[in-house]
């Protein structure tokens, strides 16, 4: 990793300012639609003000702080957190089925983050109701609309410049929400007894209860993001400056608990209030507390689309997500943009506005899906802890209670499935279709992928340079490789270079790229099996890392030059004498399946799919951004089994 990057993950005050800006955003404009979720349409009840703001509070200790904080944070994959992280920690304990959970967990994640700026900016804006309580809401809807299209707009340009100001428009925030809660809480000091569990327990106790951990659970669904943003800060930024955030957040919800109390027996709109977020503030306040609220509310739609972006990345390099268009706006570290996934992004966020119109409605869809993730990183966690030798009895612990609370809020959440909570599971399950697809139809490819080994075919390849009578195809011919093994090569490759118009070269390159369980290696590995004549370059590459292929080879060919292994001046006798570089030329394999096959059901279904993917992703060239003039494209059958032979009769 870069200097910048290390330079963050050291405890400092700047450190813990851009922590702030970038890691609390979803987690932290909660107070926006809690309690408002909470209370809906009934008369307020101060028993179950106090219940909920226990469970609110133990919610945050239990699962925020003493599972992602302080356990979670600590399955770090060299600095980075995150799902796919996690997974690539656990990958080597060799269990297979450690891969549903990581894409149930990446799915569910991107899927109920679509919600996210929705219900952020929509729970902001809507205090212009208190304000003017005749603004019509639909006026609303489109000024939400606006916000978020201009929002994803500015993606492609980058978030360099904005996002100095996100660590102070979040301080002001958390600042704001604190004071706020400190001025109500003076008012009812009563209201800190509700810290005492006993409260939850009552609540949760009474018929029907456990159904409001459907809405508390909202407080805490940016616990997962926490940990998958671990790489921008360092964990002892994170922990530190959870210290304040909590404590503000607690505050405010007290301040909130405290008001809601005042107006016992009255309904919110009885209250002259649209939500207990605003009622906190003074009139003359409430401008002020809106335009920051908005600014939060954008800090964390940019956080969640951010983190959306890297989300993706990973899932192309660990082969789950087919090849798509990414580009690098700036030069800051983890900086990039995927237009595809952006404006799928958008037009998900323009559907839930759409749909559900106002925030309370969003709040029934919120959660179902990110309950899951938490869920699937608890199982991940179990085989973390175990790879990792802790002491059994610690981990039996940690595990049955964040089990036992997680089914809990997921047969909470449930009962939001009718009210909206279908729509993040039908976008989750189209993701997680999508990632199966895609990684078992690429394993069901390179299953029956022919290797041959490449010893054998050294010396035709040797003599086939020096033939003068094969026309000179070009000077260096590079391909790219699948296998593993350097001793080994596809056999299509062989076949193109001796059989299919036998290709003539000075140089035969074969560039192999391993994605690695580290996030952020670069390696590689020359291996020159014939001086100036036959040479593999094995590239190493964390699972971070953006493949950009054509640089890194180069570079590489740069480096062999400087260190006196390859001459890259051309061959031809007119061009050698003005030290004219030599030309490379690249060729791809292009597998298709064959017509020639008879395949289960499962698996023709299977690479059906994987066909349509392929074709909305982008080519191979431009995923290893090859310049098209410089490739050659040859396409070979893909043989998976043969059909039966065909029986014919000879008539003479």
């Amino acid at each position: 990793m870069e200097k910048g990057h290390h330079g963050l993950h050291k405890l400092s005050a700047a450190g813990l300012l851009v922590t702030l800006g970038i890691i609390y955003g979803d987690i932290g404009t909660s107070p926006l639609y809690v309690l408002n979720a909470i209370i809906g349409k009934h008369p307020i009840n101060s028993d179950v003000i106090k219940g909920a703001i226990s469970c609110i509070f133990w919610t945050l200790t239990l699962q925020t702080t003493i599972k992602y904080v302080i356990i979670t944070l600590r399955a770090d994959n060299n600095g980075e957190g995150g799902i796919f992280s996690l997974y690539a920690l656990i990958r080597k304990t060799k269990i297979k089925w450690l891969l549903f959970p990581a894409i149930i967990g990446g799915c569910t994640l991107l899927a109920d983050g679509i919600i996210t700026p929705p219900i952020s900016v929509s729970s902001a804006i809507e205090g212009i109701k208190t304000m003017y309580p005749s603004f019509e809401e639909e006026y609303i809807m489109y000024i939400v609309i606006i916000i978020l299209t201009l929002l994803f707009a500015i993606q492609q340009f980058g978030t360099k410049f904005i996002g100095k100001f996100f660590g102070p428009v979040m301080f002001v925030w958390f600042a704001m929400l604190g004071g706020l809660g400190l001025v109500q809480l003076f008012s009812n000091l009563d209201i800190l007894t509700a810290l005492n569990p006993y409260y939850a327990y009552k609540l949760l106790s009474v018929h029907g209860g456990y159904l409001y951990l459907g809405a508390v659970f909202l407080c805490t669904t940016g616990a997962e993001a926490l940990y998958s943003d671990l790489g921008h800060c360092g964990k002892q930024n994170i922990r530190i400056s959870w210290i304040f955030v909590k404590t503000t957040l607690i505050l405010n919800y007290l301040g909130q608990g405290a008001w809601l109390i005042q107006h016992d027996g009255q309904t919110l709109a009885q209250a002259g209030i649209t939500n207990p977020f605003y009622g906190v503030m003074a009139d003359w306040f409430l401008p002020i507390g809106i335009a920051i609220a908005t600014l939060a509310a954008i800090v964390a739609s940019q956080a969640l689309i951010s983190g959306s972006f890297t989300l993706i990345n990973e899932a192309i390099r660990l082969n789950f997500w087919p090849k798509v268009k990414i580009k690098y706006p700036t030069e800051l570290k983890g900086q990039l943009y995927i237009p595809s996934l952006n404006w799928l992004l958008w037009a998900g966020c323009i559907f839930i506005v759409i749909y559900f119109q106002k925030a309370a409605a969003m709040e029934a869809a919120y959660g179902l899906a990110i309950v899951l993730t938490m869920l699937m990183t608890t199982t991940l966690l179990n085989f973390y802890m175990i790879l990792k030798r802790y002491n059994r009895a610690f981990i039996w612990v940690i595990i049955v209670t964040y089990v036992v609370i997680e089914l809990a809020f997921l047969y909470a959440c449930l009962h939001k499935f009718g009210e909206g909570g279908y729509i993040t599971l039908i976008i989750a399950f189209i993701l997680f279709a999508v990632m199966t697809c895609w990684y078992f139809a690429r394993k069901i490819r390179n299953r029956f992928v022919e290797f041959v080994k490449l010893d054998k075919y050294l010396p035709v390849l040797e003599d086939l340079s020096k033939d003068e009578s094969v026309a000179k195809y070009a000077t260096n011919l590079v391909y790219l490789t699948s296998a593993d093994n350097r001793y080994e090569i596809e056999s299509k490759i062989i076949y193109s270079i001796i059989n299919n118009s036998p290709k003539r070269a000075d140089i035969y390159w074969f560039a192999h790229v391993h994605v690695v369980d580290e996030p952020y290696t670069m390696e590689y590995r020359v291996c020159e099996f014939i001086h100036d004549d036959v040479i593999r370059v094995d590239f190493r590459l964390g699972f971070r890392v953006a493949p950009k292929f054509n640089k890194m080879f180069a570079q590489v060919v740069k480096d062999m030059q400087k260190r006196g292994e390859v001459d890259l001046t051309s061959r031809y006798t007119s061009l050698n004498k003005h030290n004219v570089i030599s030309d490379f030329r690249f060729v791809l394999i292009e597998k298709f399946m064959s017509y020639d096959n008879a395949l289960p059901f499962y698996e023709k279904f299977i690479l059906d799919g994987y066909a349509i993917l392929k074709k909305m992703g982008l080519s191979e060239e431009k995923a290893f951004g090859l310049d098209p003039g410089s490739v050659t494209i040859e396409k070979f059958p893909l043989k998976i089994s043969e059909t039966k032979a065909i029986k014919l009769t000879r008539v003479d």
